[in-house]
């Protein structure tokens, strides 16, 4: 399929990343899965390459971009339109074309025999592993002909260019000629209405709801907030409609023969509930389907057409907001404005407001950044604004998501906005209500927030923080933790998003070395000389396969929570642990960093915990007084055997909570339908903790509790704390408050015990 320069949504799927593109692989994996997807065929990445080596045109990008500083608003938007004159200027290739054509044409519908068209753009990066370029890249609407549709895609393949492009790859020092785009060209459906879909709420992280949001007439409006969207919200386990929010359309985008307009809606139609109760039910069911079907939550597009459903797009939610804070009284603070919860968190600064991207220069660092609405072209100063507040928009416009992928505090749909506030007003923005105040104002949240030393409580047992992403370890590490309970591996790889095997054939062992060792590095000296404890990968065979080359190396499987991973991986394919073994020991040997230690998961039997011991004393690492080995225990084998486990000589045990529960009770906690059963404090799960605990105490055995269950239950914390555990592990939003629990919990059993 590589050497193709166009292939049809049905022949690719999540695998085919590399060749299609993000967009791409999900448009064919859902076309493969039984989705209603428009139907449409792909312009392979291979194929952009194989024009700019037919153009002759990569030295003269090459020269064009040479010195270029990008933070120079006026100079990079010069170049990248200079760039993007030479790609569009070229001819495009016979041999294309040749492929292209046919193609289209067999898209036709009915007696449109030039069927109308969207040419969407879906980026990628070979050897790029913590590339993600969602938004960057164009979208034309409405592409009639086969002329216009050439056209279409010289101009897609030039906004690989655009100056927030150009920005993006640079500020994250991405090669601009190893990033490629593939075109996947789609038939146009003629939205009644359309919106997007999340099947979590995306500020609160609530996974129990689908939460969607709709306008009238074609879906590019909800996406550059330049209209404030309806936003329903249905209960996943009751199928119930639980909030519907009715905005005001002011205008809509239709299309008229070939031509797309925006023209305003009269307020009859405008105000009116923008899809029927049964069509938010069922769009929550086709959301639901998504998410079982790629094991995570997704956010999707759709659109309706003579009361048909069709998901244009869907992708992985990869950034969620903690839970809403409560609010506090304060009889001092005066609420300017209020819109939609967009990305949680509270900040204060200087106003500055934006009236189109042509002002980026004007927004300083600790600014908030006010603006209508945003599109990709505001990231430049996004990244430097410290919050941001819209006039238009909703919870899934670009404004919201980018928001909360920067970690930044945003309120959208703000009506009145640019007229409330002026330039350089100080205000406060609280993410989490969606209000704006007055003045700067200290208001408590759960954004992580150092403990000062007079505050800190002290308990016997420790308060480990658990994390996935180096990106936080410095802000995560200026907690009062005692360090990283559980280090996930799982993000670490993904970021790498290589299938290890695949990296292994291609001798590229040291790059995996490196990389793996880098980020583990970040965060063992952020927390430094407090222990970090890496749980070794995880991955699942689903997961493993939506890496790159993961296809050719991975097993289709019913059940993949119960099938090829954990402990069982590091026996069947030595080599790849061999490799994470090498990175663990660079850290420690090369880097310097002796905090670290490392925790196996899903350990099937005594013998399969045998045998990875004998791998990791073979690499070279031995146990020691800073090198520990730890198991998980999340299966029920490891609660009935533990003493067996015990006799294999370990270290410490983290009790993974919610696995365990799941696995102990025999129900899924994502399924709506069983859910309600789940529970940590049933008796059965109860007992199994209480066993594993007392167990490692007899030992001397370390004994931690990595799920979510310490933060949710403080009556749990004290027996978990009366039957002997070590310490707890939670996120840390939640490390204060669980900290308050343990030390009240101690305090009450040394209190028994006295008396």
């Amino acid at each position: 399929m590589t050497e193709k320069f166009v292939v049809w949504f049905k022949e690719v799927g999540k695998e085919d990343v590399g060749t299609v593109g993000g967009k791409g692989a999900n448009l064919g994996e859902m076309t493969q899965a039984g989705f209603p997807v428009p139907p449409g065929f792909i312009l392979t990445a291979q194929a952009y390459f194989h024009f700019l080596d037919e153009a002759g045109i990569r030295d003269k990008i090459r020269d064009l971009l040479h010195g270029l500083n990008v933070n120079d608003s006026a100079s990079l938007e010069e170049v990248a339109k200079k760039v993007r004159t030479v790609i569009t200027g070229s001819l495009f290739p016979k041999d294309i074309a040749n492929e292209v054509i046919p193609a289209y044409f067999k898209l036709e519908k009915g007696v449109l025999k030039h069927p109308l068209v969207a040419v969407r753009s879906s980026a990628t990066a070979e050897d790029l592993p913590t590339a993600s370029f969602a938004g960057q890249q164009a979208t034309y609407l409405n592409v009639q002909g086969e002329a216009n549709l050439l056209e279409k895609i010289k101009e897609a393949w030039a906004s690989l260019f655009t100056a927030r492009a150009i920005f993006y790859r640079a500020t994250n020092k991405f090669d601009h000629f190893k990033v490629g785009i593939a075109i996947p060209v789609q038939r146009m459906v003629e939205s009644d209405m359309s919106g997007i879909m999340f099947t979590l709420d995306p500020v609160t992280n609530d996974k129990s709801k689908v939460v969607i949001e709709a306008i009238l007439g074609l879906g590019e409006m909800i996406v550059q907030g330049a209209v404030t969207p309806d936003h329903y919200e249905v209960d996943k386990k009751s199928h119930t409609i639980l909030t519907k929010v009715v905005h005001e359309q002011e205008k809509i985008m239709e299309r008229t023969s070939t031509k797309t307009y925006v023209t305003p809606l009269p307020k009859s139609r405008g105000a009116k509930q923008k899809l029927t109760d049964e069509q938010i039910l069922a769009l929550s069911e086709v959301g639901m389907k998504l998410e079982k079907h790629y094991y995570f939550p997704q956010d999707s597009e759709w659109a309706i057409e003579d009361g048909k459903v069709y998901i244009v797009q869907t992708r992985p939610v990869t950034t969620t907001g903690t839970k809403q804070m409560k609010q506090q009284a304060n009889a001092n603070r005066v609420v300017l404005l209020k819109g939609d919860p967009a990305s949680p968190g509270v900040k204060s600064g200087p106003v500055t407001i934006l009236e189109s991207p042509k002002e980026l220069g004007k927004i300083h660092a600790g600014d908030v950044l006010v603006a209508q609405m945003t599109n990709p072209d505001y990231v430049p100063a996004m990244k430097k604004a410290i919050a941001i507040v819209t006039e238009r928009g909703g919870r899934t416009s670009h404004a919201a998501i980018v928001s909360r992928e920067l970690g930044i505090p945003a309120v959208v749909g703000a009506a009145g906005a640019m007229k409330t506030l002026k330039d350089g007003m100080v205000i406060t923005v609280n993410g989490s209500m969606g209000e704006v105040y007055k003045g700067a104002i200290a208001v408590s949240s759960s954004a992580v927030e150092p403990v000062k030393p007079s505050e800190r409580l002290k308990t016997a047992t420790k308060v480990y923080v658990n994390l996935a992403q180096a990106a936080r370890a410095k802000e995560v590490g200026k907690l009062y933790a005692d360090g990283v309970g559980l280090l996930r591996a799982e993000f670490i790889m993904a970021d790498v998003g290589i299938h290890p095997k695949k990296i292994i054939a291609d001798g590229k062992q040291k790059m995996f070395i490196d990389l793996v060792s880098t980020e583990i590095a970040k965060i063992a000296s952020a927390f430094s000389p407090r222990p970090v404890v890496y749980r070794t990968t995880d991955f699942k065979t689903n997961e493993y396969r939506n890496l790159k080359g993961g296809s050719a190396y991975e097993p289709e499987e019913p059940n993949p929570m119960l099938g090829f991973r954990g402990a069982a991986r590091y026996i069947a394919s030595p080599e790849v642990f061999e490799m994470e073994l090498e990175a663990i020991k660079t850290v420690r040997n090369k880097m310097g960093y002796k905090n670290l230690s490392i925790m196996i998961p899903f350990v099937r039997t005594p013998e399969e915990l045998r045998g990875v011991k004998k791998m990791v004393s073979a690499s070279g690492l031995a146990r020691s007084n800073n090198f520990k080995l730890w198991m998980m225990v999340e299966i029920p084998t490891n609660v009935i055997r533990i003493e067996d486990f015990l006799d294999e000589g370990i270290d410490g045990v983290s009790i993974g909570s919610n696995d365990l529960t799941m696995l102990m009770l025999g129900t899924d906690r994502d399924n709506s339908e069983v859910a309600h059963d789940f529970s940590e404090l049933d008796g059965s799960v109860m007992w199994a903790f209480e066993r594993v605990i007392k167990a490692c105490a007899k030992r001397g055995v370390t004994t931690s509790m990595c799920g979510q269950a310490p933060s949710d239950y403080p009556d749990l914390v004290e027996k978990l704390v009366s039957w002997g555990i070590t310490s707890v592990s939670v996120n840390p939003d939640a490390v204060d408050h669980v900290r308050a629990t343990v030390a009240d919990a101690e305090h009450r059993l040394v209190s028994k015990k006295a008396k």
